[in-house]
C-alpha cells in the first residue's frame, strides 16, 4: 500500500549499516522509491553523542556522493537524495547553505534541538511545569519551522515524547495544548509541508506511531497532507510497521501521500 519509505539513516551518523547495505536491503521489500535522508551536519555548538563521526560535517560530501551515484543508477526500488534538516532557528543560515549545498530531493525538517536543550538526552525530570512549557515551545517552533519554505516534510511530529511519554499524553488532553498542535497543522497546510507518518515509535517500549493517535484526525481536518518514513537506522526496520501505518491514515480519510523529487511533490495513492 505504501510505495516510498523516505526516512532512513546511515552509518555515517548513528545508523547500523553502509549506504549500500542499506540499499540492498530496501531492495528485498515491496518498495518502489527508498529516500536516504541523512541527518545534517550540525553548526558549531551543537553535538548529538550518538554520532560516530562528530557533528557530520567531515563525512556529509561522502555520504552525498554516494546517495546521488544511487540515484543514478538504481532501479528498484529507485533512490531519492533527502536530508534530515535539524531545525536550529538560530543559526538560519547555516541551514539555508545546507539545503542549498546539493541537490535534494526533499528536506525533512526535525526538531531535536530546543535552543541549546536536547529533547533526545536533556533532563526530563524537572517537573511536569518544565516539561509542559517545552511542548508549548516545540509546537510554537514546528509551526514556525513548517511555514518557512525551507523544508518540505516535519519529521516525527511529536518527537517531544521521547523520554516523556505519559507527560506527554497529560498535556494532549489539554484543550489549550490541542490547539496549540492546531496551529502548527494549519501552518503545514498553508505551506503545503507535509506531516510525516512515521513507524519509529512502534519500536519504542510504549508502541505508538509518530504522530500519536489524537494528533491524527487533527491533521485531516487542517487538511495536511503526509508522506511515510520508517526513521529506519538498520536494515531490518525498513518500510517497517507500513501497513500498521497505512491503515491508519486510511482509517481518518488520507487517501494520498506525498514523495518528492527535485523539491516537488508528487501525490501518490494510498
Amino acid at each position: 500500500m505504501i510505495q516510498a519509505d523516505l526516512h532512513n539513516h546511515t552509518w555515517y551518523s548513528h545508523g547500523a549499516a553502509t549506504t549500500a547495505d542499506m540499499y540492498a536491503a530496501a531492495q528485498k521489500t515491496d518498495l518502489e522509491l527508498f529516500g536516504f535522508s541523512e541527518h545534517s551536519p550540525l553548526p558549531p555548538g551543537y553535538a548529538c553523542g550518538l554520532y560516530r563521526h562528530g557533528d557530520l560535517s567531515g563525512v556529509f560530501p561522502e555520504y552525498a556522493r554516494e546517495v546521488m551515484a544511487l540515484r543514478r543508477t538504481a532501479v528498484r526500488p529507485r533512490v531519492l537524495f533527502g536530508m534530515e534538516l535539524d531545525w536550529i532557528p538560530a543559526r538560519r543560515d547555516f541551514m539555508e547553505k545546507l539545503v542549498s549545498a546539493y541537490p535534494f530531493d526533499y528536506i525533512i525538517g526535525a526538531i531535536h534541538y530546543l535552543g541549546t536543550f536536547s529533547i533526545g538526552s536533556g533532563n526530563w525530570s524537572d517537573g511536569e511545569a518544565a516539561c509542559f512549557a517545552r511542548y508549548d515551545a516545540y509546537y510554537d517552533e514546528m509551526a514556525r519551522m513548517a511555514a518557512s519554505g525551507m523544508v518540505d516534510v516535519v519529521a516525527h511530529p511529536d518527537f517531544i515524547k521521547l523520554h516523556s511519554f505519559e507527560c506527554f499524553h497529560r498535556w494532549l488532553t489539554k484543550p489549550e495544548s490541542l490547539r496549540r498542535v492546531r496551529r502548527a497543522l494549519e501552518a503545514m497546510a498553508k505551506a503545503g509541508t507535509a506531516m510525516e507518518i512515521s513507524s519509529a515509535g512502534l519500536r519504542r517500549p510504549w508502541h505508538e506511531a509518530h504522530p500519536a493517535p489524537a494528533i491524527l484526525p487533527l491533521a485531516a481536518a487542517a487538511g495536511v497532507r503526509i508522506s511515510f518514513g520508517s526513521d529506519s537506522h538498520g536494515t531490518d526496520s525498513i518500510a517497517g510497521d507500513f501497513a500498521s501505518l497505512a491503515e491508519a491514515a486510511r482509517a481518518h480519510g488520507f487517501h494520498e501521500y506525498l514523495i518528492f523529487e527535485q523539491r516537488r511533490p508528487r501525490a501518490l495513492p494510498l
